[in-house]
């Protein structure tokens, strides 16, 4: 289900939401330009209307902001953000703030590498970053190389221990990267993590593919562990006997469905995630002019418009089983 809006932004990728004190915060990409990261409040967050509230963070020089995420530490509010800088690639940075709207300052850069869609989250052994970094180089011949899902400890928000942890690789071919592969380069991505825990499984989501293609999806992983360390929890990739069990993909009426957050609300689970209509894309491509209005964003990269946009969906969760149920208009 598509979510609603109180302003006219026709796109909202990679929707990241986070609660605090009773209220709900969406902060998504904003995948081509200068802007900053947006955030949206809203009190109700299925079938309320989310407020656009300003740009909730924007840093001098800084472009191309992904994939923002943002937890409650001591008392302080801190962003996990990649953008790009000057010939940089999109690498993990972080900030705080006293407050979720903003504005989040102090930013720091964390890795020195490619590394996006962070989920920073806090348990009883202390505060560990949930990540997306390349791996180049095969350990074995028919290894699928490319983007791969890792935990690392955080001494503090500001510096991480430098030891981050494979948790999530790809298996199969609806997880390859359809720009970059090729035979020689066997490209593939798994990306956009989310950890969560629920009785006595932990659950590790994730989105695999490339959003372009109709295999873009979210999947999982689980364990059933109460291990507080992040970095040591064994998560068991899900598959529906050894093959591709993905539980958002393209359906009757939308596609390019992946990187989502989730929230429990009311005592449920729903997870946020992007989504084109059937059709949109074909559509903008036929367009023979690209045109950017006050309120109003519909911007080119490579052929590639974006128009992803917000929605929710109701996640069942049944002793390390995860059913997602997928409805147009209302949940």
């Amino acid at each position: 289900m598509k979510l609603k809006f109180n302003v006219n932004h026709t796109n909202h990728p990679d929707p990241f939401v986070f609660e605090d004190g009773g209220k709900y915060y969406m902060y998504p990409s904003t995948a081509f330009g200068n802007e900053g990261v947006r955030v949206y409040s809203a009190t109700d967050p299925i079938h309320g209307e989310w407020k656009y509230d300003g740009i909730a963070a924007s840093f001098e020089g800084a472009a191309n902001y992904w994939a923002p995420s943002v937890v409650k530490y001591n008392g302080k509010y801190y962003m996990y953000v990649s953008f790009e800088r000057g010939i940089s690639h999109q690498f993990m940075h972080v900030a705080e703030s006293d407050s979720p709207l903003g504005p989040f300052t102090n930013e720091k850069m964390l890795y020195k590498e490619f590394s996006i869609d962070s989920h920073a989250v806090v348990t009883k052994a202390g505060l560990f970053l949930l990540y997306a970094k390349n791996k180049y180089k095969p350990d074995y011949e028919d290894e699928r190389i490319g983007t791969r899902i890792f935990i690392d400890r955080m001494i503090d928000p500001y510096t991480p221990a430098y030891a981050p942890v494979e948790k999530v690789v790809p298996d199969f071919d609806e997880e390859k990267f359809t720009p970059q592969y090729s035979e020689q380069s066997r490209w593939h991505t798994v990306e956009g993590p989310f950890w969560f825990t629920e009785g006595e499984y932990q659950y590790l989501t994730y989105s695999g593919g490339c959003y372009e293609d109709d295999t873009y999806h979210v999947g999982y992983a689980v364990a059933k562990s109460n291990e507080p360390d992040l970095t040591k929890v064994e998560f068991t990739k899900v598959t529906k006997n050894g093959g591709f069990a993905p539980i958002i993909i393209k359906n009757d009426f939308e596609e390019g469905t992946g990187h989502h957050s989730m929230i429990k609300y009311n005592g449920e689970y729903y997870a946020f995630y992007h989504g084109r209509d059937i059709g949109a894309r074909a559509a903008k491509e036929s367009a023979e002019v690209i045109t950017v209005k006050e309120n109003e964003e519909v911007r080119a990269s490579d052929g590639y418009e974006e128009i992803r946009t917000a929605r929710v969906c109701k996640i069942i969760v049944d002793d390390g089983v995860l059913t997602a149920e997928m409805k147009e208009k209302d949940i």
